[in-house]
């Protein structure tokens, strides 16, 4: 069982950063905003190499990316990306609507605008930006947002470069596509002000909320990812980066805390003793294995790869110990192979026998390496060349064990768990972009829009629209519209306009298997006008959606409200011919007959005064 976590005692530092895609086209080119899931049409191979930085020396980061030795293709598409993305071009001037909606979110969070945007170069050499580096500029320092639990200062906001999108990982080749490469982004990074995990997850739902508020963001999946910096005390900032639920993030943080405070145990139990001294050099072992029923191993030696074994020094029993829900010590050693050799993983001793090794194999296997009880041993499988890589960034691991958490970017795993990605980076990647002239910027005539908090309350009031229609109304970009309808079509009520423009769409697909974009706003517009001027029953706006959404003609005239006397001959009519039935039965048969022209309520109280 995990132990229970008290956060104050533990002294929980955490930040945030947001990443949001602007609605906009490219941040330094006039190329749309287009993701494309059709065939590309071009593609290009890179190879990426770390260089020195402004500082003179290379970053942590970019030098542990670079010895992967990989090559990059980058598909891209001759009608919606173009030379910037691939590098063969200088970029263009700053996006202008990109720098307006930083400007924004910048004044909602009341923080200091700076005279001049000046961009810079990020180093990025992991192949998701085909020059190298990523492009950001600071536009304001020093906001802040309220919480429950406090105020969280806002460190910075800057408006920079979305990265490739990554397809297919093969052996030694990584494929990106170039269509989000240069979408906007608006990054918000928050001070290490939060101290718990509901907190953290509060700052990110408001964030959001001020950024969907501008009205210039992009929607939808993968629109806005989050990134949680994580650290306790005696340990060291962690960042984990791709939280794209927001559900998730206090998950991600308790589970961060119980991974730190694990290490921080086991350098404990280590002392100062090193588990990468003399003697614990790495051995081929591949002999002993040529007759194994691991699948693993057996793959390996089979096209022409080893098997290699390590020694590690008083940790017997150790590599097992869990760290988080279903990873241990032996799952942090195993990402270093994966990240650094391409490797598929490891076997440690704490965990076997299993997976097809079985102990006669480990008997032999500890007496070659000399493993004494107390010691435990790694095993590795696959190409020479990706054995020796992996067993040194394992080495290198196993050196950090002592001191206690090193300073890592880490992917949030769909569980709440992450897992390592890189060193973290250091001062050394950022320098000034020299192709993109500064930019003075001048904030006084941009307006702070409504927040959609306050917009929803707003609509509660003056137009009565329950919680959750209101709530819903205004996450889902069709505020605007139905305002818009609400105060020309005043014979409507706006709640069935807010739950047309809301639930239709979703019935369209999921009902009627048909694409509600086929549907658009004039079309809403139509219906709306025809029932304010009873023209257009109720009862017929969902056949009427219908056949727009199928490409039809619709004719209206057959969807014309009845009038009383119209509706009274017709309600005869169906009284007349079943005198047999019940009357509920014949209610069923006039709503079944006449809804497409009449409301259900208005039926019911006409049949119930003519059967008296």
């Amino acid at each position: 069982m995990p132990r229970p976590l008290d956060f104050k005692n533990i002294k929980l530092t955490c930040g945030i950063e947001i990443h949001q895609q602007i609605a906009s086209h490219k941040l330094f080119c006039s190329c749309p905003s287009l993701l494309r899931d059709d065939p590309p049409d071009a593609m290009v191979q890179r190879e990426l190499r770390a260089v020195v930085g402004e500082t003179g020396r290379i970053d942590v980061a970019a030098a542990h990316e670079a010895q992967k030795g990989l090559r990059f293709l980058y598909e891209a598409y001759s009608d919606s990306t173009c030379l910037v993305e691939l590098d063969e071009e200088p970029p263009h001037e700053m996006n202008p609507e990109a720098i307006e909606a930083g400007l924004q979110v910048s004044k909602m969070l009341g923080a200091k605008i700076v005279d001049e945007v000046q961009v810079m170069r990020k180093t990025v050499v992991d192949g998701s930006n085909t020059s190298g580096f990523q492009r950001t500029a600071l536009v304001a320092r020093n906001g802040l947002v309220k919480t429950s639990d406090g105020d969280v200062g806002i460190a910075s906001i800057c408006v920079e470069e979305d990265s490739a999108k990554i397809m297919e990982r093969r052996d030694g080749v990584v494929v990106y596509r170039l269509d989000r490469l240069g979408i906007p982004l608006i990054e918000i990074g928050t001070d290490p002000d939060i101290h718990n995990p509901k907190q953290a997850q509060e700052v990110a739902a408001k964030l959001g909320m001020i950024l969907r508020s501008t009205g210039k963001v992009a929607r939808g999946l993968g629109t806005i990812r989050q990134d949680v910096n994580v650290s306790v005390a005696g340990g060291d900032r962690i960042e984990i980066k791709g939280a794209q639920d927001l559900k998730m993030i206090p998950v991600l943080v308790e589970y961060e805390v119980q991974r730190q405070l694990a290490l921080l145990d086991l350098a404990k139990n280590i002392g100062k003793h090193s588990v990468n001294s003399p003697g614990s050099e790495v051995q081929d072992v591949s002999k002993l294995f040529t007759a194994s029923k691991s699948k693993v191993i057996r793959s390996a030696l089979q096209s022409g790869g080893v098997v290699k074994a390590l020694r590690v020094l008083g940790m017997n029993g150790l590599l097992g110990m869990e760290v988080q829900p279903g990873r241990r010590v032996g799952s942090e050693l195993s990402d270093y192979a994966k990240v650094s050799g391409g490797v598929g993983g490891l076997f440690h001793s704490d965990e076997l026998p299993n997976y097809g090794i079985e102990r006669p194999e480990i008997d032999l296997l500890r007496k070659q390496l000399s493993c004494k009880p107390d010691d435990a041993f790694i095993l590795i499988a696959d190409a020479e060349k990706k054995v020796d890589k992996a067993f040194t960034a394992v080495l290198n691991r196993l050196a950090m064990i002592p001191s206690g958490i090193p300073k890592e970017v880490r992917r949030a795993n769909p569980d709440g768990t992450s897992s390592f990605m890189r060193p973290m980076p250091g001062q050394a990647r950022m320098y000034p972009e020299t192709d993109v002239l500064p930019v003075r910027v001048d904030a006084s005539n941009i307006t702070i829009p409504e927040l959609l908090e306050e917009r929803k309350e707003r609509l509660k009031e003056t137009l009565e629209l329950s919680e959750d229609l209101a709530r819903d109304l205004t996450t889902s970009g069709r505020q605007q519209l139905f305002e818009q309808f609400t105060s020309r079509f005043t014979h409507v009520k706006p709640a069935f306009i807010a739950e047309t423009l809301l639930s239709v769409p979703k019935l369209l697909r999921r009902k009627y298997n048909l694409d509600p974009a086929k549907v658009a706003d004039k079309d809403f517009e139509t219906v709306f006008d025809l029932m304010n001027r009873n023209k257009l029953s109720k009862g017929a706006i969902e056949k009427v959606l219908v056949e727009i959404a199928q490409g039809k003609k619709v004719d209206y005239k057959k969807y014309t409200p009845l009038s009383d006397e119209g509706l009274e001959a017709e309600l005869r009519n169906v009284l007349k011919e079943s005198e047999e039935l019940e009357f509920s039965a014949v209610i069923n048969k006039a709503m079944s007959s006449l809804k497409d022209r009449a409301e259900g309520q208005r039926i019911i109280e006409m049949l119930k005064r003519l059967k008296k």
